[in-house]
């Protein structure tokens, strides 16, 4: 019986880090006549057209109680491709309030939407995101906790008169992990309007490290390390969803994103925690 040798990864998802060739990360991909036709994206603005890059007015607004009471003679004032994106960008701005409009992380989003306005495809970090996910996994007793889980089966396994984690349970550890939930912004409330449910909700790909393993006696503690990668991207799936397609937010998201004339970039959201662990004999 050998100790496990640390720092060590002791999961990783299927799905990779550093994923480019996702579906939601494409961009510029789509025209005029495949978002109106297969997504029934005609009306995604109160604002603008950015079909017409027209300006929208009372008379032809769809969401107006006047739209179409004049026809087209009252047609807004043109707008140029990179003033209708700049409208667009505000629109999305407003339109995410009601999803992040309580605590801390309530202005997460608009740090992100500056950073999709860039369109450099760079990956963003944000400590308020590193903190947000750090909370989330000390914070889960649920039983598909991971963090959890790993405590349980060191907490079982340990051998205390060699004051070892044995090495070959590192490999059963990892499959014990993979029945478990990841750590994710998806609670039935907060997350939905505390700004993370809107910025990050499903994380893509996670990897855990056991980065240290210390024994005292009866006693031990640890430390893990999580490294959580999101896409800040929509799919074609995505817009399908009722509860994406029915929100103005993720259709001009998804016009900004995957029309030909805007293809502005998604990128890689990264998130980083480190958390400590304990137990001992009973």
């Amino acid at each position: 019986m050998t100790t496990a040798a640390l720092p060590q990864t002791i999961f990783t998802t299927r799905r990779h880090f550093n994923d480019y060739n996702a579906d939601d990360m494409r961009c510029g991909d789509l025209n005029e006549r495949q978002l109106k036709e297969i997504f029934q994206l005609s009306n995604i603005s109160n604002i603008v057209n950015p079909y017409t890059l027209t300006r929208l007015t009372p008379f032809n607004n769809p969401q107006s109680r006047f739209a179409g009471v004049y026809a087209t003679q009252q047609r807004g004032a043109s707008v140029t491709l990179q003033e209708c994106a700049r409208l667009l960008f505000s629109e999305m701005q407003v339109t995410s309030l009601p999803y992040a409009c309580v605590g801390p992380y309530k202005d997460v989003i608009n740090s992100m939407l500056r950073h999709f306005l860039q369109s450099t495809g760079a990956p963003y970090r944000d400590i308020r995101l590193d903190m947000a996910y750090k909370q989330q996994i000390q914070h889960d007793i649920s039983a598909n906790s991971t963090r959890l889980a790993i405590q349980r089966d060191i907490d079982k396994h340990i051998n205390y008169t060699k004051a070892i984690y044995p090495s070959e349970r590192l490999f059963e550890l990892g499959k014990i992990i993979s029945t478990n939930i990841m750590p994710k912004f998806d609670s039935m409330l907060l997350d939905k309007i505390n700004g993370l449910g809107i910025s990050v909700h499903d994380v893509y790909a996670t990897r855990i490290e056991l980065v240290s393993l210390e024994v005292s006696g009866n006693n031990w503690k640890g430390k893990l390390r999580y490294h959580g990668q999101d896409h800040f991207g929509l799919d074609n799936e995505d817009i399908r969803k009722k509860k994406f397609h029915q929100f103005q937010f993720f259709k001009i998201w998804f016009v900004l994103q995957r029309y030909n004339k805007f293809g502005f970039r998604p990128f890689l959201t990264n998130l980083e925690a480190t958390v400590d662990i304990e137990g001992g004999k009973a």
